[in-house]
């Protein structure tokens, strides 16, 4: 094996199963560089590798799986609700550039957070990567029987976090682009009117930027909030673009400065936003660098953004 031919087109391929086992754009940067390291030691050894993807795929999930043991404590005492780092669909990193598809959604990958890291492993290089389950087996080591009855668990416990009708594409812009003239325009009614009656609102501050600590639901209570916002925003020079991230339409904001400041995932379905992902902690989205110190920005310091 030519690692230096094979390494471009697996590290999209290790990089889709890290991010998605971790829900981390970091934490899965640091899975792939150990696993192209591993495949590097078995190349110099001169070691016959038939298959560089299935052995990519075995190195990236068993790395994965003992990251996420070896984590499991440090989400236990979380500060407020836990949310995926969101990966932008726009990223310039190659490596970055995957399927998206509702196995990457901010939904599903919360929901995935239920499951121990063998479940989460089945389910993964099933149901994103349509892996068989011989193959399946052979990674994490458990016979294709077993196999078959963790994944239908994981289906079961991850069910609620998939849409069970997309909207389509139109749908969604609609939504979307109203949604975002309403918030501009300060309009509480108007924003209203696209948010599904039971909206869900998660914030993931981690203690180290300003977020409310519990979900708000409700359409009128995360409108006043949303637009209480936005004015505050316009007051310190924030700025809003429109993208797109985990599959989803998305809102980033920025500071005055360019700083990435967070970035708010939107769930579209049945005709209005049903769950809104709004991802502040700084080191979740150091990735997106610069990002700026929002506590500081509140305070009226305009302190430098972090590199």
């Amino acid at each position: 094996m030519d690692l230096a031919v094979e390494a471009p087109r697996l590290r999209p391929l290790m990089f889709s199963i890290a991010y998605r086992m971790l829900g981390s754009v970091t934490d899965a940067e640091d899975i792939v560089q150990a696993g192209m390291l591993r495949l590097h030691e078995h190349a110099r050894t001169g070691e016959r590798i038939d298959r560089p993807d299935a052995f990519a795929s075995t190195v990236t999930t068993r790395l994965s799986i003992d990251a996420l043991r070896s984590a499991r404590r440090v989400r236990e005492v979380y500060v407020g609700p836990w949310l995926p780092e969101p990966l932008l669909a726009d990223d310039a990193d190659p490596a970055h550039r995957i399927e998206h598809d509702d196995t990457l959604s901010i939904a599903v990958l919360t929901m995935l957070e239920r499951l121990g890291p063998t479940e989460r492993a089945v389910f993964v290089l099933r149901e994103a990567l349509g892996y068989e389950y011989g193959e399946i087996a052979e990674i994490v080591e458990r016979e294709p029987a077993a196999c078959r009855q963790i994944l239908h668990r994981a289906r079961q416990r991850v069910s609620a976090g998939r849409a069970a009708s997309r909207a389509t594409d139109a749908e969604t812009r609609r939504v979307v682009d109203d949604f975002v003239r309403a918030l501009r325009d300060g309009d509480v009614d108007a924003v209203m009117r696209v948010l599904a009656d039971d909206v869900v609102l998660m914030a993931d501050g981690g203690g180290k930027a300003p977020a409310i600590q519990r979900p708000m639901t409700g359409d009128l209570a995360v409108a006043r909030f949303l637009v209480g916002l936005m004015r505050r925003g316009a007051v310190l020079g924030v700025e809003l673009e429109q993208t797109v991230a985990n599959a989803e339409p998305t809102l980033r904001f920025r500071g005055a400065d360019g700083a990435t400041l967070s970035v708010v995932t939107l769930h579209v379905e049945d005709g209005g936003i049903q769950a809104i992902a709004n991802q502040l902690n700084p080191d979740k989205l150091q990735h997106l660098a610069p990002v700026g110190d929002l506590f500081a920005l509140l305070r009226g310091e305009g302190a430098p953004p972090r590199d």
